[in-house]
């Protein structure tokens, strides 16, 4: 199929990259990319959703956990900035 595309700068500045990395020529470049891209959007995701396992730290008596100064403070010292 022949057709005409407006590609934008930076996507025709890879595309060129590409070119020259690969020493093809500009259609088998685009096309292969394109080839790529296409088959890679049309996967499904296989990979386990990652997971994060809270558990409760505790708190330390004495110290007030609603001014992050006064923390910054106790546990860097008055010069903490």
């Amino acid at each position: 199929m022949r057709t005409t595309l407006t590609i934008e700068d930076d996507i025709a500045g890879l595309v060129e990259q590409e070119v020259k990395r690969s020493g093809d020529t500009l259609k088998a470049t685009v096309n292969r990319l394109l080839r790529l891209g296409l088959t890679a959007a049309n996967q499904p995701e296989t990979g386990k959703p990652f997971e994060v396992t809270p558990f409760p730290l505790g708190l330390r008596p004495g110290l007030n956990y609603d001014c992050i100064a006064e923390l910054l403070e106790e546990a860097e010292g008055p010069h903490h900035r």
